[in-house]
């Protein structure tokens, strides 16, 4: 992002934003409510346009490109609140994140024919791997909306990465976990980065998330960047600390992520 500014009516939104993430890097996008943090999502990802400056993605610019267009980029996200098919089961809801790389047309679809069945098998076979890969083939047949809430978090994820993405972007993926799956998705994040070797942008509240994980944080404030650095950097910058209305936030979630056991 190059000098990102939107603005809705009189107000402005996100105010001359540079972002930039590079190949296999983690980084934490961390702001108060209202600072600009989903906003900027929802610029890269196509569901606004910039009214200002210019969005590129491995040498392509986003702008005027549709969200499907984006993702069959290489950009894939999750939301704050959960967004799967609810009566949907688990392998249907990652199989139609393959319509994206459907090798069959229409005419093919229609006569199944050999090319459509070896089509499907080899999608079905992919999404049992990815499945399993999270611990969640067990719940292949199981309506999403029947799964506890942690896995929920973990297929919205699983559908992304089934897109093939080289960029993700996870908003608010903590939101409403208990501490035990906050400290399980903090091990999933590092391992999708670690094997699918993409970059992960990442919109916290959870500090000790966002600092146990992140190797740079970007600090939105009322729409504009405020710091930008790795953890100790952020939460010693006196901007940061009066963003978040004094110290104790920030510095304990800091101690917390730095006194956090290894994996």
């Amino acid at each position: 992002m190059q000098r990102c500014t939107i603005r809705f009516g009189g107000l402005t939104a996100v105010s001359e934003l540079d972002l930039h993430i590079g190949g296999d890097e983690l980084i934490g996008l961390i702001g108060p409510n209202g600072a600009g943090k989903t906003t900027a999502f929802n610029m890269i990802t196509g569901v606004y346009q910039p009214t200002e400056g210019e969005i590129h993605f491995g040498g392509t610019s986003l702008a005027g490109q549709a969200p499907q267009e984006i993702t069959g980029l290489g950009i894939a996200r999750t939301f704050q609140n959960i967004r799967l098919f609810p009566s949907l089961s688990v392998f249907d809801n990652v199989r139609v994140a393959f319509q994206l790389r459907q090798k069959t047309g229409l005419f093919q679809s229609l006569l199944r024919g050999a090319a459509f069945k070896r089509n499907e098998q080899q999608i079905e076979s992919e999404v049992l791997e990815i499945l399993d890969i999270f611990k969640l083939g067990r719940f292949r047949h199981t309506m999403s909306k029947n799964l506890p809430y942690g896995d929920q978090r973990r297929l919205e994820i699983v559908r992304a990465l089934a897109t093939k993405p080289r960029l993700l972007l996870l908003d608010e993926p903590a939101a409403g976990m208990n501490p035990t799956e906050k400290t399980e998705l903090t091990r999933l994040i590092g391992f999708i980065k670690d094997k699918f070797r993409i970059s992960v942008l990442l919109v916290e509240h959870d500090m000790k998330v966002v600092m146990g994980i992140c190797e740079r944080i970007v600090v939105l404030d009322h729409g504009i960047k405020i710091a930008e650095g790795s953890p100790s950097e952020v939460r010693n910058d006196i901007k940061v600390v009066e963003a978040y209305l004094g110290d104790k936030h920030l510095k304990k979630a800091a101690a917390d992520a730095d006194s956090s056991p290894a994996d």
